[in-house]
């Protein structure tokens, strides 16, 4: 494994290369201790320019690029603001487009008002917002979705300054999480109503969305939706406060040359249309399944395992992002940074959440949160049964699986076992990934 999860250290993002050079013009503008967390953010932001547009996952089946999702999380003061002023930036386009179709409305607005009593009132006009208010009510979400099919089977893309919005858009915290696993599924809402106008409301949810909050308010949002798959199918990206430094963090300008850069990305989302099949991408799919199956069985953890399937599929969304971006074009580069994604969204969750996979206690501000861990960098390179099931016994993990793990731990190549001695000893493969993982961990950025 490439990137070492249960490191308080977060997984150090790849150097931007060829083929992802709009990573690189998008850190321009971003303050030097947000560029990793802001990168993954940013893209479903991008990804909404995209409609008419899918791809084969190695399941053989096409799926759009809409339901990327995105929750930063970080300290209050951190710096978390900087996503609002690059996510502007990047939809210029879907508030120019916005106002117009607001103007439609305050125009058919203005006509009712002025109409008599008994005069006929004018039909109000299609009109659909990509880029909506943050403090819209699920009413509007909801009609909003329907416009949004009706014109065009467009993807909207919302933005959160604080996860709890997210109860006003779905029509209470109770439907969040069935609203959040059909706009990652791509369903239609399951609104499906009869009013005074007729029978309305149950659209086909097209929508891109990110969330920003405190590790705090993230943790008491999803407390309870840790195991319903909600949970699972939003990528995170947390962002630790650090040391405390003497100096403003500096950001971009935005300024006109950026800018035209940046629209010549654009452009190539905007035009792109029809089913694609990108194998260096899914074989990339392929091997970070093998290497979620080698996780799990080293912290004999369902949930993380469960829960690195999303991870995979989030990441795999972004690679088919990037690989349009790049004119169509696959790179070592692209696969860099999708490996990255998915390790990333998943260190995020273990750190802000891991205590939480077992439903404990929150902790007190500054203890130390306890989740899933490596139980094989957790024993001597040589050890023996009653070792293991100590540790397994420390954990809350059952002592009788002991001699299961044992040998699944020997079948992937991670031990081997002398029967002189009655000892486990780990592999020189396993060391030497532990040792490049720790090598990774220590290079300066």
């Amino acid at each position: 494994m490439k990137y070492d999860i249960f490191s308080n250290t977060a997984p150090q993002m790849p150097r931007p290369g060829k083929g992802t050079e709009i990573c690189k013009l998008i850190l321009s503008q971003i303050s030097k201790d947000m560029r990793d967390p802001l990168i993954p953010m940013v893209i479903p932001a991008l990804a909404s320019h995209l409609s008419e547009v899918e791809f084969m996952y190695s399941d053989n089946v096409f799926y759009e690029l809409c339901g990327q999702m995105g929750h930063l999380i970080g300290p209050s003061g951190i710096g978390k603001q900087q996503l609002t002023r690059l996510i502007e930036a990047v939809c210029r386009s879907f508030r120019q487009h916005d106002e117009t179709e607001f103007a439609k409305l305050v125009d058919w607005q203005r006509q009712i008002k002025t109409r008599g009593a008994n005069k006929e009132k004018p039909e109000r006009p299609d009109v659909s917002f990509w880029f909506p208010p943050a403090d819209m009510t699920n009413p509007a979400f909801l009609q909003n979705a329907m416009a949004c099919e009706k014109l065009g089977a467009r993807t909207q893309y919302i933005n959160l300054p604080e996860v709890e919005m997210a109860n006003r858009m779905c029509g209470g915290h109770s439907q969040v999480s069935q609203t959040i696993r059909n706009i990652y599924d791509r369903q239609r809402a399951g609104a499906l109503r009869a009013t005074a106008d007729g029978v309305t409301g149950n659209p086909l949810l097209r929508v891109n969305i990110t969330f920003t909050s405190t590790p705090d308010a993230a943790r008491l949002f999803y407390r309870k939706d840790l195991t319903n798959g909600f949970f699972g199918r939003i990528p995170f990206a947390y962002k630790a406060r650090g040391e405390r430094s003497p100096r403003i963090p500096r950001q971009g300008r935005y300024e006109e040359t950026f800018l035209k850069k940046l629209d010549a990305y654009l452009i190539r989302l905007d035009n792109c249309k029809g089913n694609f099949v990108v194998p260096q991408l899914n074989k990339l799919a392929d091997d970070l399944a093998a290497e979620m199956a080698r996780l799990g069985d080293l912290t004999d953890d369902d949930m993380l395992f469960e829960l690195s399937h999303r991870c995979i599929f989030s990441a795999w969304k972004k690679g088919a992002t990037l690989w349009i971006l790049n004119d169509q074009t696959w790179t070592r580069s692209i696969g860099e940074f999708v490996e990255w994604f998915c390790y990333y969204d998943l260190w995020s969750k273990i750190m802000v959440f891991g205590d939480l996979f077992k439903l404990e206690d929150i902790p007190s501000a500054g203890g130390k949160q306890s989740g899933p861990q490596n139980m094989l960098n957790n024993l001597e390179d040589s050890f023996n049964e009653q070792q293991l099931e100590a540790l397994r016994l420390s954990l809350g993990k059952e002592v009788t699986k002991t001699k299961h793990q044992l040998n699944v731990w020997k079948n992937r190549g991670f031990i081997t076992y002398c029967p002189q001695t009655g000892l486990y000893s780990k592999t020189q493969e396993y060391l030497k990934g532990c040792s490049n993982r720790c090598n990774k961990i220590e290079q300066p950025k």
